[in-house]
């Protein structure tokens, strides 16, 4: 499962025209399940999102997590996060998990997440969504818990984080 987690000032998810979702402080996750992900993944990328430390202390180091903060969690489903880019001019989506499956995983890590946390909002699985935010910092980090059938491919390294 990849999560492109974004440290946001604010953040709001739109389908038609209405919020479906909305935060403050916080972070903004897309996530993606990809073929061979089972709710292990989700729950090792959930566990490593609430904890990982992306909001500054006094020092200005980023040594506070979403928990230390007392954040709001947005969390979008957004497949296209696992397209196979590697040649050709058109993405390729075969390594996203089937969509009935994607969903399934895509509500397992939101009720896990509401269990842990109390403001946890989502976009739509499924729709046209309008995403707005603004990134603080502007802060990005790529996470991945791949599944064992990925544990010989090159997007193993679940240390694959950036910052733009």
């Amino acid at each position: 499962m990849i999560g492109l987690l974004q440290r946001v000032a604010r953040a709001h998810v739109e389908v038609g025209g209405e919020v479906v979702g909305q935060i403050g402080r916080g972070l903004l996750v897309l996530l993606c399940a990809e073929r061979g992900d089972a709710p292990v993944q989700g729950e090792t990328l959930l566990s490593r999102l609430m904890a990982y430390r992306v909001f500054p202390d006094e020092s200005g180091r980023m040594n506070r997590s979403l928990i230390d903060v007392k954040g709001g969690l947005l969390l979008v489903p957004q497949f296209t996060l696992a397209a196979d880019t590697r040649s050709g001019l058109r993405p390729s989506f075969t390594p996203a998990a089937p969509p009935d499956l994607a969903r399934a995983l895509f509500d397992d890590v939101v009720l896990k997440a509401r269990q842990r946390w109390p403001d946890v909002q989502t976009g739509v699985f499924g729709a046209d969504m309008q995403v707005h935010l603004v990134n603080d910092g502007p802060v990005t980090f790529w996470l991945h818990a791949p599944s064992s059938t990925m544990a010989g491919s090159a997007r193993l390294a679940t240390e694959g984080e950036s910052t733009p």
